[in-house]
């Protein structure tokens, strides 16, 4: 398990303290719109965190070919008609680039900071040179007005308990995931980064934003600098 990350409920628990069981059950939102959109038809996109395939599944039906990485074997089983890798992705060398490179779950704001130097570095290293990156951030009021909860139309409650600063500009936050009949929680490590640390460290990696793509500013396509 990683520092400061723990899971509970029925299941596998990955070493982010993700449940497979959970993350089985989650349904799909728009975000495989999002991505169809900012990326060409057909692509060879390299999914990095891809859990259960939860966005693979439908973007492979959408006709893009896909590398799934995780560090989790248990998610990987759940996967199909896509090619997958086991690993952590900040050590990620697959020594191939493709035509889009995804960091999606808020990954790139992993609280420590040389992960996610990693992470970003892993992007670059695959993305071809007129490719892009397509990176989920956190929403702006993700760490505030808590405790809030939504109640999703399939019938599972989340709720996001809590986000205390630890240190070093890092809070650990607890979720809470609550179905008829299980319940899942989820505690981990998050770094706060408003836009102007978010792109700071895009350009450490030689990336760059080329255009936000949605709204509220949470879907990025960065592309090398």
């Amino acid at each position: 398990m990683r520092e400061g990350h723990e899971g509970t409920g029925p299941g596998a628990i990955t070493p982010d303290g993700c449940a497979v069981e959970l993350y089985s059950r989650l349904p799909m939102g728009e975000e495989p719109d999002i991505v169809t959109a900012a990326v060409p038809a057909g692509a060879r996109i390299l999914e990095l965190g891809c859990g259960v395939g939860r966005m693979t599944h439908p973007l492979l039906e959408r006709g893009f070919t896909i590398t799934a990485v995780d560090e989790s074997a248990e998610m990987l089983d759940r996967v199909r008609g896509a090619r997958t890798v086991c690993g952590p992705i900040e050590d990620l060398d697959l020594r191939e680039t493709f035509d889009a490179v995804m960091l999606a779950s808020f990954l790139v704001h992993a609280g420590d900071e040389e992960v996610r130097r990693g992470m970003l570095r892993t992007c670059a290293r695959h993305v071809t040179q007129d490719g892009c990156v397509l990176i989920q951030r956190e929403g702006e009021s993700y760490h505030t007005d808590l405790p809030r909860e939504r109640v999703h139309p399939s019938g599972f409650t989340l709720r996001i308990l809590s986000s205390e600063p630890i240190g070093d500009g890092v809070n650990s936050v607890r979720a809470e995931y609550v179905f008829p009949d299980a319940t899942w929680t989820q505690t981990f490590r998050a770094r706060p980064m408003g836009e102007e640390e978010f792109e700071e460290a895009l350009a450490e990696a030689g990336l760059g934003v080329d255009r936000y793509l949605t709204e509220d500013r949470v879907w990025v396509r960065a592309v090398k600098r």
